[in-house]
């Protein structure tokens, strides 16, 4: 990746809806030039999809809950047992399996309490968990989608 490639990246974090035309000015090409650069980023992946982020209050979503879960065992048939519970969970924004005294963590965001008392019936029906310990945001200060290009 050189430079070129990595501010059209900086651009799109942005805002993946400016046209190419705009882009290509702001980078120094045409638009057929950076518009085979955007394509091979999304190719090899490093793009890996545009969307639009939404505002999760204003769509009725006011909770977000830190989900941090300890397994009971660490086999692979139980790991993916787990996986795919939480997959097919939609209130699950992010899953992570981690280091340290937590094994996986889970970023779930709904609408109210009821709610994620729904979702902690369905998480702890679905497979067995040792141990489940949910925090629960009291308010977003940050919120970052860009990555750090250097």
């Amino acid at each position: 990746m050189d430079r070129i490639d990595k501010e059209i990246l900086r651009i799109l974090q942005k805002d993946a809806s400016i046209p190419i035309a705009t882009i290509a000015d702001k980078v120094g090409l045409s638009q057929t030039p950076c518009w085979k650069r955007i394509r091979r980023l999304e190719a090899t992946g490093v793009i890996e999809r545009r969307v639009a982020i939404l505002n999760p209050e204003k769509i009725g979503l006011g909770i977000t809950v830190f989900v941090s879960v300890q397994a009971p065992d660490h086999s692979t048939e139980w790991l993916e047992q787990f996986a795919a519970a939480v997959a097919a969970m939609p209130e699950v924004m992010e899953f992570y399996r981690m280091a340290g005294d937590v094994d996986y963590m889970l970023r779930v965001v709904v609408p109210d309490m009821p709610a994620y008392d729904g979702f902690y019936k369905r998480l702890i029906e679905g497979v067995a968990l040792r141990q489940v310990t949910s925090r629960f945001a009291m308010e977003r200060i940050k919120s970052e989608t860009a990555y750090l290009i250097s």
